[in-house]
Order: C-alpha cells, then sequence, then structure tokens
C-alpha cells in the first residue's frame, strides 16, 4: 500500500489566505463618526468660551471591534474624548491633560503607547503561534504583526490627528486608562477632568472641565453593566 503525502503547498496557502483576510477584516472596520460634543450622553459646555467636551466610555469589546488589538480585555477602558469649538478663535491642546478620576479619587493619566505594549505585549507572543498541521507535517509558526505596529496604527486611525481645534469645528479621538486596579465598576462615580486648553495664542487658557461618566452609564439602555470593564 502506497503511503499518502500531504500537499503541503496547498494548505500552507490556506493558512496564509485565511490569516490575510482576518488582517484585513479589522482594517476595515470604523469607529463611529464623531458628532458634536453636547450629542453625547456626557458633556460639559462652557458657554461664555464656546467650546463642549464630551466624554464617551467604550465598555464592551463588542463596540469596540474596531480596534486591532484587546485594550479592554488587558484592563484598559476607552474613552472617546470630543471637543467642539464654537467660538471664533482655535484653541490648543498641546498643553492638556485629560485624567480619569476614580470615585476614591485616583488621578489617571492616558496610557502612551509604551504602557499599552507593556500591557499587551509578550515574550510568548513574539515568538509566534504554533499552528498544527495534518500529521506528518511539522506545525506551522506564524509571527503576528508586531505590537507596537498595531498600536501605532490604532493610534493613527482612532487617536486624536492634532492638537488644534479650529473654529466651528469638532476634533475627536480614543484615549486609554489602565483602571485595572480599581472596583469592579471603574465608571460608576468616576469623571473626566480636563485642564490646561488654551487658545492658539496662548492669550487664554479655558476653565477646567469635569464630566462625570454617571451621565453615560444613566443614559445606558436596559440594565446593561456599562460600568463593568473586563479585566484580565
Amino acid at each position: 500500500m502506497k503511503s499518502h503525502r500531504f500537499p503541503t503547498t496547498p494548505i500552507l496557502l490556506v493558512v496564509i489566505f485565511c490569516l490575510f483576510a482576518a488582517n484585513a477584516r479589522a482594517a476595515d472596520k470604523k469607529a463611529p463618526p464623531v458628532k458634536p460634543a453636547d450629542q453625547y450622553a456626557a458633556f460639559e459646555v462652557h458657554p461664555n468660551e464656546k467650546v463642549t467636551v464630551a466624554a464617551e466610555p467604550c465598555d464592551d469589546p463588542k463596540d469596540c471591534d474596531f480596534f486591532r488589538l484587546p485594550y479592554l480585555q488587558h484592563g484598559f477602558v476607552a474613552i472617546r474624548v470630543i471637543f467642539t469649538n464654537d467660538s471664533d478663535a482655535a484653541i490648543s491642546l498641546d498643553d492638556a491633560r485629560i485624567q480619569f478620576i476614580s470615585i476614591n479619587n485616583d488621578k489617571i493619566p492616558a496610557a502612551t503607547d509604551d504602557d499599552l505594549q507593556r500591557r499587551l505585549f509578550s515574550t510568548k507572543g513574539a515568538a509566534g503561534r504554533k499552528i498544527p498541521l495534518p500529521l506528518p507535517l511539522p506545525p506551522v509558526t506564524v509571527h503576528d504583526k508586531p505590537v507596537d505596529k498595531q498600536i501605532i496604527k490604532d493610534d493613527k486611525d482612532f487617536g486624536f490627528n492634532g492638537t488644534t481645534v479650529n473654529p466651528h469645528s469638532t476634533l475627536a479621538g480614543y484615549l486609554f486608562y489602565d483602571v485595572r486596579q480599581l472596583p469592579d465598576r471603574p465608571l460608576k462615580g468616576a469623571e473626566l477632568y480636563v485642564k490646561m486648553v488654551h487658545t492658539v495664542d496662548g492669550k487664554k487658557q479655558l476653565f477646567d472641565f469635569n464630566i462625570p461618566f454617571d451621565k453615560w452609564l444613566a443614559a445606558q439602555p436596559g440594565v446593561k453593566s456599562a460600568d463593568n470593564v473586563p479585566k484580565p
């Protein structure tokens, strides 16, 4: 009886094609369109300064499936921060501080790319994943894209694309906050604190913004546990 040899090339092509298709689908996903800040559930408006800031958390991975990496499952909460400038003067975010203030007054800065990489990247991931093939073929080692490149792409696609909010325009971007050490309901009683926003010419600094996440929680339909962020 003749021994049967598995066709190695077609199997490898199928594996490569499937991986390419998965990456292509992820790259096609887009974040929800940006709206003026006062159209979100949680916002604060400064009528005299004619500037509004909103905070829109994303607490469910299904609602954030446009991200290339599972930030929420690793203890981060994603928050879209929206600035709407209805004044006649451009404002700058170059010096802005946007902090997550917990119910216990923990002050958490937005995570940097390095913070995200340290949490998500592992030696095991760098070594690659082994995909088993039918015997007698050895498993195929597939190296995923470097985590830092995926983080950079997410920042480019979903973060702030600038630091100037022009007159009568809206600028928005996603920021990540490390809430792994907070209670299981990190959004409850917490707020987004925005300070050190000033006009581009530097002549005027805007008053601080305090945006309570309870406003967003109260607007969620049904009994959704909107403030439960998955913990690793």
